[in-house]
């Protein structure tokens, strides 16, 4: 069975500066400027949650040429209106393909695809269409290079992740999809109305107390 870990969450935006003013308000401190991602025409802030956790917030280049696919984690569907959202998290594993695998007859991930941010390497799972497997409730998939994590060396603000809930009718399914990848840590399924849509709900301890994300 592969293993896997809670590695970031992802907060989806129109403009970074937006959302960062969010993170902001609700944990007390901002994003830095992460990077960019030529393949995908996207740009990102990143916030550390821990040794090896972070929150990232992406949006579009408007400076890159848009990619010759959708781009990850559904942003071309995101008009200039659009609020900022915890859009869906990312899990890591040292083997991506048997995680791949393992998720895809309960909630496929999409395919395995090289990405690169800067001199950093990695694989991550990203459906053809660049949409968000189970509304987002269901995690992408990354391995990365051999090394330190990025989180390592991101200023450490005493931030941490102390739960992330995964919010969806079929709560079932998604305890299974976790099951499947062999999930580590505090990530849990929550059954909610089917008359809602699925969304994640990040609990964060800060030097103020526990706030929530979502």
């Amino acid at each position: 069975m592969p293993a896997c870990q809670l590695d970031h969450i992802t907060i989806t935006t129109p403009a970074l500066p937006e959302a960062n003013s969010w993170v902001r308000r609700v944990l007390g401190v901002g994003a830095a400027p992460g990077g960019k991602h030529p393949a995908m025409g996207t740009e990102n802030m990143l916030l550390r949650l821990g040794d090896a956790t972070f929150l990232e917030i992406i949006a579009v280049d408007p400076y890159a040429p848009a990619p010759a696919r959708p781009r990850w984690f559904a942003l071309d569907t995101i008009g200039v209106e659009s609020l900022a959202s915890l859009a869906t998290w990312v899990a890591r594993t040292s083997d991506i393909a048997a995680a791949a695998a393992a998720a895809e007859p309960i909630a496929a991930p999409g395919a395995i695809t090289p990405m690169a941010r800067g001199e950093r390497n990695w694989l991550i799972t990203i459906p053809d269409d660049g949409s968000l497997p189970l509304g987002g409730v269901a995690p992408a998939l990354i391995e990365w290079e051999p090394g330190p994590h990025p989180a390592a060396g991101m200023p450490d603000h005493g931030l941490s992740l102390v739960k992330l809930e995964l919010c969806h009718p079929d709560a079932r399914r998604v305890q299974a999809l976790l099951d499947a990848i062999g999930m580590q840590g505090p990530v849990s399924a929550v059954r909610i109305s089917e008359r809602m849509q699925p969304f994640l709900r990040a609990h964060i301890g800060t030097p103020a107390g526990v706030r929530i994300l979502g």
